[in-house]
């Protein structure tokens, strides 16, 4: 046994080890080597003493000796130092000022309220609930839209603007919150707080998705919950599933120029709105908001006008006659989602009459057929495949197969399931000339033929016999 193994073992029986219990050392150790063994012994004693302690001594000493104390911090919703507050305060009051609006101070800061004129907007909310969308016809309905430093929903995007919508009878007034600085974050969230009530719906353009996240992570920093709410409507899905047949894209301008006729002039760019409140912050001009407040503004009223079109044009039934088709087959489809095969129906057969190209007229009536199908009315769901198979369009080959399967299904007729078989392969085969492939439909068309041919033949021979 080596003397440190020994040393170790005598420790762990007595807690200590005497000096003339190991072996002895040499006298004439150079000065080097002498010191070197003491510093060890002194390092295997501090061992040995660490080696008697439980596991648990041991972790406790441990934090004992790491432990660093730290300055007590104030609460985030502490209020700043006085000088600090009256800079503050007096920016508030210069940026209400240039913007037209008043300044609300309290212990956590303050914030720029502003109240614009309220729009004549008429709403039935009754009549808007009927529509396939998560709608509350009794929750009061709140357009919220948001303005931030960027794009993200992490923490280092901040929210300096919220505006608000709501209707009052037949008149829908805006409310903006706007923040003049950084420090007054919790007072701004304490004020949006104040306006969300409880049974609040909300109605926001991709606000699942930037706006309400974005916010639930400003409070969540802040160590305050989220304002409760009944309810969220995101239009942006809304608008995609009803207009993208005639729209560039799904921007809210957009929109709103092609769905409710209102053209934006001189609206400031959404890619340039960080720059201008960064500016603010940095150059203290608010005139560089006047732009950010008055496209907020226009967002939220965006929302209202939106909400009021789906409202008259499409949720009532005298409206949707004067609907565009594309938008009724659009809401079609929804309806067929929602499992509200009455409702689709009605919008289709409102859509028919008004298609104004054949593409758009064939695709309605292939949606008619299908629901008149799914309604068990297979009659005249088979009616609507023939003419639409016999009017000879781009989809008069799919409609002679679901012709052929309505006959040899439902009708037993094999006879006449193969006739419009084969005028579907004729169909097929003309289109691959001109280089229009469909090899599906020609496989499944090959399949049914052979299975039709074999039953006639089969008939056939039994009534020979």
């Amino acid at each position: 046994m080596t003397a440190r193994r020994w040393r170790r073992a005598c420790s762990r029986r007595s807690g200590r080890c005497t000096a003339d219990a190991g072996p002895a050392r040499s006298r004439h150790a150079p000065a080097r080597s002498r010191d070197r063994r003491a510093g060890t012994d002194a390092a295997e004693g501090r061992h040995a003493v660490s080696d008697a302690l439980t596991l648990h001594e041991r972790f406790a000493a441990f934090r004992t000796r790491t432990a660093v104390t730290e300055p007590s911090l104030p609460p985030l919703d502490a209020a700043l130092p006085r000088d600090d507050g009256r800079r503050r305060r007096a920016r508030a009051h210069q940026l209400a000022e240039i913007l037209e609006g008043s300044v609300e101070v309290g212990p956590t800061g303050a914030i720029v309220r502003l109240e614009g004129p309220p729009l004549p907007l008429a709403l039935d909310r009754a009549l808007l609930a009927t529509l396939p969308y998560p709608i509350d016809p009794v929750r009061p309905l709140v357009c919220l839209d948001t303005e931030t430093t960027g794009l993200g929903t992490a923490a280092g995007t901040v929210v300096f603007l919220v505006g608000l919508g709501r209707w009052n009878g037949h008149r829908f007034s805006v409310t903006q919150l706007l923040l003049p600085d950084h420090a007054d974050e919790p007072a701004f969230l304490a004020a949006l707080a104040a306006e969300l009530s409880a049974d609040a719906w909300l109605v926001t353009y991709n606000g699942r998705a930037f706006d309400w996240p974005l916010l639930e992570t400003r409070y969540r920093l802040r160590r305050q919950p989220a304002p409760p709410h009944a309810g969220h409507l995101d239009l942006l899905p809304i608008a995609r599933q009803l207009f993208r047949h005639r729209l560039p894209d799904a921007r809210l301008a957009s929109v709103e120029a092609g769905v409710c006729g209102i053209e934006r002039i001189d609206d400031l760019p959404g890619a340039s709105i960080p720059g201008r409140y960064l500016d603010f912050l940095h150059r203290g001009d608010g005139r560089a908001l006047a732009d950010v407040v008055r496209h907020n503004h226009e967002d939220v009223r965006s929302l209202g006008r939106l909400l009021v079109h789906l409202n008259d044009s499409l949720a009532d039934p005298d409206g949707r006659r004067l609907a565009h088709p594309g938008d009724l087959g659009g809401l079609a489809r929804a309806f067929v989602r929602g499992h509200r095969l009455d409702d689709a129906l009605d919008c289709v057969e409102a859509a028919l009459p008004a298609a104004a190209t054949r593409r758009e007229r064939d695709r309605l009536a292939a949606d008619r057929a299908r629901l008149l199908r799914r309604l068990g009315r297979h009659d005249d769901a088979l009616a609507a495949w023939e003419t639409l198979a016999s009017a000879g369009g781009p989809l008069a080959a799919l409609a002679w197969v679901q012709v052929a399967k309505a006959l040899e299904h439902r009708q037993r007729d094999a006879v006449g399931a193969l006739a419009a078989t084969e005028q579907a392969a004729a169909l097929v085969a003309r289109a691959r000339l001109f280089g229009r492939d469909a090899g599906w439909l020609e496989r499944d068309l090959s399949r049914r033929r052979i299975r039709l041919a074999r039953r006639l033949a089969r008939r056939r021979r039994r009534d020979a016999a």
